[in-house]
């Protein structure tokens, strides 16, 4: 359920200093948060240039610098190379050293110094060379092997010192490394057909089997890719010039498995760091597909890509690459990135990036799982997304629990108030002219703002009798492209109840904001009007239905309202930014709510959790989930009044156990539930105690007695609550109560319930730092307190309004009975003069009277009672014939 959304974004061009060089090869310096990136050698130049970028976030804008490490004349040894190439370019954050492998063979060295001046004592050094050449190259992720392959199809691995440790031949022996059994998991072929021959087939045996035939469109480039832990290496190489196949190689050098035979496989591979699957390329004759191996060489499933339309990818260069924590796969095309996740066995396309050109290298940061850096000829670009639920207002009445997820340009939405419908399946799929990359609701889920790759579409999103009807589309706007070389490219939108769509781009002329109206009555945008957005990287959700504000946050921590395009700095802020933020005004006190990436939660400047994972602002609530697979509520108050409870699920309404990994994606408090998604991402609704006893007060203040009965009954929530939050209102309004609850087994439920214990002092105590109680309220809890029953108060009063009416229909007189019997202690004597006044009305009321009393009362205790009564001869015969309780 969860989308990726943009939180930074930037661009350097090297023809500002470079006139124009093209980028060869890039990576990170995790320690430093910068990227290294290499220009050269060309045909024109042989030089290489070893560039450093750096970004500095102030105030009003984010620059990028470049600094020049080192350059230096790198000929190709191999007179059969007229240019060299870097094959692997690698920083050691520890040393401060930089690792370049080249084409030609030649492996260099550089180190940096700790001075200010990035030129004062840069060594160069090659450390070593192989005479056959290299082909592909790559550092482990602990950094300590480096695993080489040769033009003499050799395999060389290398400890960081460069010293030799082994070396291993790739010769056509290998593919027999591997025997390949597959028993059909998922397969057709696996599955009952019934009693035919066809049945009696051997599943095991396909019925094309792949012969290993090179795709026309192979690069024949090979590649090399490290599994997550550094065990284990996987290299893709073209065998014999007949069949590509992936060899998969131990620490130590030793062949550990290889393929089996696929057609029309490509050069691209990257293993999921996680460890379970290596991903490459298959190019068929219809589609092209990203498929999956096992590390024992098997197949294990694919998806395919979906190309733009009137576009074929059959000839497009495609790489692949993991993020570093195995959620997020890249697919780099000809002119766009694309980011895949998974989620429930489906593959999402989460976002497209066009690049208006070739990205020759995309490379993830190692310890920031979703930023990352990507060469584009003379470009670099930097991005940064996180993992972020889009739903509607959280609060009553819209709080329809409405979710958009985005899968290419499919929008699937759901109301989860209205059907629960577990992903990838949704209510309502909705088509985009291009690629989705953002959506944003309206406060009060009146409208949904989708952004695409071309504009914006605006939708209608109506209910009727309390049920979602399908979105429709009342509007849609188109960018005006007014630098084609540098078109914009759309980063985020928010959407006011006032028919206002602002979107944040960024452009040739840095980040801006646009902003258009929408007229109703024509079906037609307004001109749109842009500011400079400085260093503001996104908008902030509002918990308020009816706030026209537009909230944006900038990278230093500070909050913008831009909705009449004019910046307003906010008094709240944060000390830094946080990519997940949400703002609430509790009566003029503005509170904003923000995670950072490490799970601290804040609420302004103040922490209030250091191992939050995901939250919800509702209008009463704060509501998180923790890494302690616990999820609680903090009700929500000024700043420094907010009390974070303790991980005590055992006694504090407030904190709850979950299972593991799940994380929150919408609340919906009139619905009194919480929607989770676990890791696999099937979803679970519960329904919190803290969130039900909240809703209950709620609806006996709003003297809605009738849901809170109903939500009692469903959520086994103490019925004395019905009495006890609002004592003076119910007594004062007990008429209402039976016309609301009406059925009269219900009234006699709540009637047998009853207690003389406060439960919103025991069971139910309110958790508020401020609890003012009415003083109504206070002079009957006196009163009970100085001796009458709160049992018989509420039984007097409903004896009271139920005697006033003068009815003698079943329901009443049973009630009455009930309201007798279940005082403290038991009024026998008055439960059995309805029964002999009855007697000598209506002789079928009596006999169901009887019953009734006999149900709720022990039949001795009653015979006793009669036997007092010297006006209730009959009824004592009654009662003398009745049988014992048992068989009743």
């Amino acid at each position: 359920m969860r989308n990726l959304r943009n939180i930074r974004y930037n661009a350097w061009n090297t023809s500002t200093s470079f006139h124009g060089s093209d980028i060869t090869s890039t990576c990170w310096d995790p320690a430093k948060d910068e990227i290294l990136c290499t220009l050269g050698p060309d045909a024109i130049d042989g030089r290489i240039r070893l560039l450093r970028i750096l970004e500095h976030v102030r105030a009003s804008s984010v620059d990028i610098e470049c600094q020049e490490v080192a350059s230096w004349d790198a000929p190709s040894p191999n007179p059969d190379l007229a240019v060299d190439r870097v094959v692997s370019l690698h920083h050691f954050a520890d040393s401060l050293t930089t690792c370049l492998v080249l084409e030609g063979g030649d492996i260099v060295v550089v180190v940096e110094s700790e001075g200010q001046s990035s030129s004062d004592g840069v060594y160069i050094e090659i450390k070593g060379s192989i005479d056959e050449g290299i082909t592909a190259a790559s550092w482990s992720p602990d950094e300590e092997l480096l695993a080489i392959t040769t033009k003499a199809n050799t395999v060389v691995f290398m400890s960081r010192t460069f010293d030799g440790i082994t070396d291993a031949t790739m010769t056509a022996e290998d593919l027999k490394a591997s025997k390949h059994v597959s028993v059909g998991w998922g397969k057709k072929e696996t599955q009952f057909q019934g009693r035919g021959a066809k049945a009696l087939k051997d599943p095991t045996i396909p019925e094309k089997v792949d012969q290993g035939v090179i795709s026309p469109a192979d690069d024949g480039k090979t590649s090399v890719s490290w599994r997550g832990d550094g065990a284990y290496v996987a290299i893709s190489a073209i065998e014999g010039g007949i069949r590509r196949v992936i060899r998969v190689y131990s620490r130590d050098g030793v062949l550990d498995s290889a393929s089996e035979p696929v057609d029309y496989m490509d050069s691209a591979l990257s293993w999921r760091p996680a460890g379970n699957l290596m991903a490459s390329i298959q190019r068929l004759e219809d589609r092209v597909d990203v498929i999956f191996f096992e590390r024992n060489g098997l197949r294990h499933g694919q998806f395919s890509l979906r190309p733009a339309e009137g576009r074929a990818l059959t000839e497009d260069k495609i790489q692949l690459s993991w993020n570093s924590d195995s959620t997020v796969l890249a697919v780099t095309l000809n002119d766009r990135i694309q980011l895949w996740t998974m989620g429930n066995y489906h593959w999402y396309l989460k976002q497209e990036i066009y690049t208006e050109g070739q990205p020759t290298e995309i490379v993830w940061h190692p310890e920031k799982p979703l930023r990352f850096g990507a060469s584009i000829a003379g470009k670099l670009i930097q991005a940064e997304y996180i993992f972020e639920v889009t739903h509607g207002s959280l609060a009553p009445p819209y709080d329809y629990g409405a979710v958009a997820v985005i899968d290419g340009q499919t929008l699937k939405a759901t109301p989860f108030r209205t059907a629960n419908v577990p992903p990838p399946m949704a209510m309502f799929e909705l088509s985009i002219s291009s690629s989705v990359v953002d959506v944003a609701f309206s406060p009060a889920n009146t409208f949904m703002a989708i952004l695409h790759q071309t504009g914006v579409d605006l939708y209608e999103w109506r209910t009727r009798e309390g049920r979602s009807l399908c979105p429709r589309l009342i509007g849609t706007t188109k960018f005006a492209q007014e630098h084609p070389a540098e078109p914009l490219l759309p980063l985020q939108i928010s959407v006011t109840e006032t028919f206002y769509v602002h979107c944040l781009c960024s452009g040739a002329e840095g980040p801006l904001i646009f902003s258009q109206g929408f007229d109703r009555s024509s079906g037609e945008f307004l001109s749109a009007s842009s500011m400079y957005a400085g260093s503001i990287f996104g908008f902030s959700r509002l918990t308020q239905a009816i706030s026209e504000d537009v909230v944006a946050q900038d990278l230093l921590g500070r909050l913008h309202n831009v909705a009449s395009q004019v910046d307003e700095l906010y008094s709240t802020r944060h000390n830094s930014q946080l990519p997940w933020n949400e703002l609430i005004d509790l009566a003029g006190n503005v509170i904003s709510i923000g995670l950072s990436r490490n799970g601290h939660l804040y609420a302004n400047t103040r922490l209030l959790l250091k191992n939050c994972t995901s939250f919800l602002v509702t209008p009463a609530h704060l509501i998180v989930t923790t890494t302690n697979h616990l999820l609680k509520f903090i009700h929500l108050t000024d700043v420094e009044l907010l009390d974070v409870p303790p991980d005590d699920p055992e006694t504090d309404e407030r904190c709850r156990s979950i299972e593991r990994g799940a994380k929150l994606v919408t609340a919906m408090p009139t619905n009194m539930s919480l929607v989770f998604q676990m890791p696999r991402g099937n979803l679970e609704t519960i329904f919190p105690r803290a969130m039900v006893v909240a809703g209950i007060r709620k609806l006996i203040e709003a003297l809605d007695y009738e849901r809170a009965f109903a939500f009692c009954r469903t959520q086994r929530v103490d019925m004395n609550i019905l009495y006890d939050h609002k004592p003076a209102q119910f007594l004062k309004n007990i008429g209402l109560f039976l016309e609301q609850v009406r059925d009269p087994a219900n009234i006699d439920l709540f009637l047998s319930s009853l207690r003389d214990e406060d439960v919103t002092q025991v069971m139910y105590r309110d958790t508020k730092p401020f609890g003012d109680q009415n003083p109504a309220d206070e002079e009957v809890q006196q009163n009970i307190i100085e001796g009458s029953s709160k049992v018989n108060t509420i039984c007097d009063a409903v004896l009271s309004h139920l005697q006033a009416q003068n009815t003698r229909d079943h329901g009443t007189l049973q009630n009455i009975i009930s309201a007798n019997i279940c005082k403290s202690p038991p009024a026998f004597e008055d439960g059995l003069q309805v029964v002999a006044t009855l007697m000598k009305e209506d002789d079928q009321l009596a006999e169901t009277a009887v019953e009734h009393i006999c149900f709720l009362a022990d039949v001795n205790t009653l015979y006793d009672e009669a036997l007092e009564l010297a006006s209730t001869t009959r009824a004592t015969d009654e009662v003398r014939h009745r049988r014992p309780p048992e068989q009743i």
